[in-house]
């Protein structure tokens, strides 16, 4: 069974990252939104930022593999 911080699939200690989210304003982190997604004419989603949890991944060099987190760890960016 794989340690925490370990690739589930080979073992290897995974790297902490996060993939960016591009928009008209240049990158900014990807956030996790609470329930379904609802449309909005100005921003084609509506979003509620005070809901919203930043993101984090760790990637495996070895194999490759991405898991996400959205948790009280993250930090605000």
């Amino acid at each position: 069974m794989a340690k925490e911080g370990q690739c589930v699939r080979c073992l290897t200690q995974m790297e902490e990252g996060f993939i960016g989210d591009f928009s008209s304003g240049g990158y900014a982190l990807q956030k996790w939104n609470p329930g379904q997604p609802e449309k909005s004419f100005w921003t084609g989603t509506k979003i509620r930022a005070e809901e919203q949890i930043p993101v984090r991944t760790l990637r495996c060099p070895k194999c490759g593999y991405l898991e996400s987190y959205a948790d009280s760890k993250n930090i605000a960016v």
